[in-house]
């Protein structure tokens, strides 16, 4: 496929927004810039991958007719060949994701929701090696993480657990995490060494600006409780707690990691904003992909789509029947084969979507 007419207008509106952008008054509509500026953003990336590729491409290229002579020169530029080719694959993909129709979701910060399954103690312990799975995996990728809310165990691991994860693209690369991980291994708490099952439950959500949600008081019903848990440093024995029930829709939240009532609370409106405005993208995307083939990239949360079996340092996405065993890198963060596998299945498909349009 021919990218160079659809990067031509690309660039055009580029250059359209860079003289919006220097005219007096740009900022005197802050949502309007805010958004246009975002765009500007977006754009000045996607040419600056498509500027990339291209040199790539030319160099690639280059190097393949070097190759064919019998001198030195040649023998350099065939050393070249792997590094260049891997590079010409990469940017072709990211140049091929960025020209797709894609929700401006993508871009957002995410909310990871971690919530132990079948399994008891086993379940809230592998709940906790995804936590940390998930925060070195924002490391790796210079992303922030902060602590939201938590219901631990009684064996040092968490019963539900969410965090909120701020940076780059942050939805793009978390949004393939969305729903059940099995763990297959011997619990520490097993005397006889037989392997359990057990299951988590991840959700990955949008964070949800104020604009995206109106939360209107008489839709609300907010009271105070007691904090509950096993104790810790966090936890405390007052009334601090808030639980937030949202009417309309019966979605219901609790907080308890806040230091105060009123960090709950704020705590609290910022999980349930991002839960409705989640619902919301969700019925889009619906209404938009119900002839996809798969469930690729769509966060449904009842789906299998992933097993960790230790006993085989064994990780395998059903998704995209990729299997890995890199056990212990990945649960270091280390999830980029599996992220650039469905981001690869996910463009397939979305180009496949596009052709039958």
């Amino acid at each position: 496929m021919d990218y160079g007419p659809i990067v031509e207008k690309k660039r055009t509106r580029f250059e359209e927004l860079e003289t919006q952008m220097s005219e007096p008054g740009f900022f005197d509509d802050p949502k309007k810039s805010a958004t246009l500026m975002k765009e500007h953003r977006s754009l000045k990336k996607m040419l600056e991958t498509w500027d990339n590729f291209q040199s790539v491409s030319s160099q690639l290229q280059d190097n393949r007719e070097l190759a064919k002579g019998d001198d030195e020169l040649a023998e350099m530029a065939a050393e070249e060949l792997p590094e260049l080719e891997k590079q010409f694959e990469k940017l072709s993909a990211e140049v091929q994701y960025a020209l797709l129709p894609r929700s401006e979701s993508e871009e957002r910060n995410a909310l990871v929701e971690i919530r132990a399954g079948a399994g008891g103690d086993e379940a809230s312990l592998f709940s906790n090696d995804l936590l940390r799975m998930y925060e070195r995996f924002a490391e790796i990728r210079g992303w922030k993480t902060e602590h939201l809310d938590s219901s631990p165990s009684e064996v040092g691991g968490f019963k539900e657990v969410v965090i909120k994860v701020t940076g780059d693209e942050v939805f793009r690369y978390l949004k393939y995490e969305s729903g059940v991980h099995r763990v297959q291994r011997v619990p520490s708490t097993e005397t006889q060494g037989r392997i359990h099952t057990s299951t988590v439950t991840v959700a990955v959500m949008p964070e949800a600006e104020e604009v995206d949600v109106v939360l209107r008081t008489e839709d609300l019903h907010i009271q105070a409780t007691r904090s509950g848990g096993p104790g810790g440093q966090h936890v405390n024995t007052t009334d601090s707690a808030v639980q937030i029930t949202h009417l309309p829709t019966g979605l219901q939240v609790k907080c308890q990691e806040g230091r105060s009532q009123t960090q709950n609370k704020e705590i609290g409106l910022q999980i349930l904003r991002t839960k409705l405005y989640e619902q919301k993208v969700r019925e889009e995307q619906e209404k938009y992909s119900a002839h996809r083939r798969s469930l690729i990239g769509s966060g449904d949360r009842s789906e299998k789509i992933r097993t960790y079996n230790f006993p085989q340092s064994r990780v395998t996405d059903h998704r995209v029947n990729h299997t890995s065993h890199n056990m212990d890198g990945i649960l270091q963060g280390q999830l980029d084969e599996f992220t650039e596998a469905l981001q690869k299945a996910e463009m397939e498909e979305r180009l496949a979507d596009l052709e039958t349009q």
